[in-house]
């Protein structure tokens, strides 16, 4: 992989964990999806924005300087899952171990001489790095079933008359062993399913996700946000639940 394209994958990866809108290029301390507006970083850029990876959700102007916000695409999604490989993660949980046998003594010992609360930082900070372990591990052991169509797909006749739920399924799986959490938008679902399912409506996506709810094949959660969720279309309610996530 050349370093336009690692540039490309790594601001992806960021995009796909990070809720809400990004800059497309970092400003000052200001985070951004692309550290400059030169160079390499400028025409990894230029590709997400040319190849729908990325899409620009609005733009700041003050004086001459215009600043671009922008978000992951459905299609951005899959492209971080059809490079993601085992042997990343696998990389990643070999660095992790080392960085617990080698590092941790030295670590602890800098935290006693500059930080009064040492206590409850450490205990943050174990409680990080068990999770992140426990996170790789699980991405490990899915990327070993996914050696055989991307581990099971559901029950027999856990589809029923859902054209789509084995996609579904398989999507939320995949999603998972690459790291990108297990909460998967609604919008970002449909925009996959769509992809494939040119007839698929929100009606008939809400009905499906339900039954699929309901047989134990994905699990429905709901907007935890103070203010409702960004795109209520795409909302499912039930009674007093607004449900806005699928996980496995």
């Amino acid at each position: 992989m050349d370093r336009v394209q690692a540039i490309l994958l790594e601001a992806l990866r960021q995009a796909t964990t990070t809720p809400g809108e990004l800059r497309l290029y970092r400003s000052g301390k200001l985070p951004g999806l692309f550290a400059s507006r030169t160079s390499v970083h400028a025409e990894a850029a230029a590709q997400a924005v040319r190849d729908e990876l990325i899409e620009i959700m609005r733009t700041e102007t003050k004086g001459k300087t215009i600043t671009e916000f922008v978000r992951v695409t459905p299609k951005g999604v899959q492209f971080v899952l059809e490079r993601d490989s085992p042997v990343r993660a696998m990389d990643e949980l070999q660095a992790l171990l080392k960085l617990n046998d080698q590092g941790f003594p030295g670590w602890v010992e800098e935290l006693r001489r500059g930080i009064d609360d040492i206590g409850q930082r450490l205990v943050e900070e174990v409680q990080t790095l068990r999770q992140r372990l426990d996170l790789l591990v699980g991405r490990v052991q899915e990327a070993l079933k996914r050696a055989d169509k991307y581990g099971p797909p559901p029950a027999a006749g856990m589809a029923g008359a859902i054209p789509w739920a084995h996609d579904a399924v398989e999507y939320l799986e995949r999603r998972v062993a690459s790291g990108l959490g297990e909460h998967c938008s609604l919008p970002e679902l449909f925009g996959q399913l769509k992809s494939k399912e040119a007839e698929l409506t929100i009606k008939d996506f809400h009905i499906g996700l339900r039954r699929l709810h309901d047989r134990g094949a994905v699990r429905l959660l709901p907007h935890d946000g103070p203010d409702g969720p960004p795109e209520p279309e795409y909302a499912l309610l039930d009674g007093p639940a607004v449900y806005w996530y699928a996980a496995r």
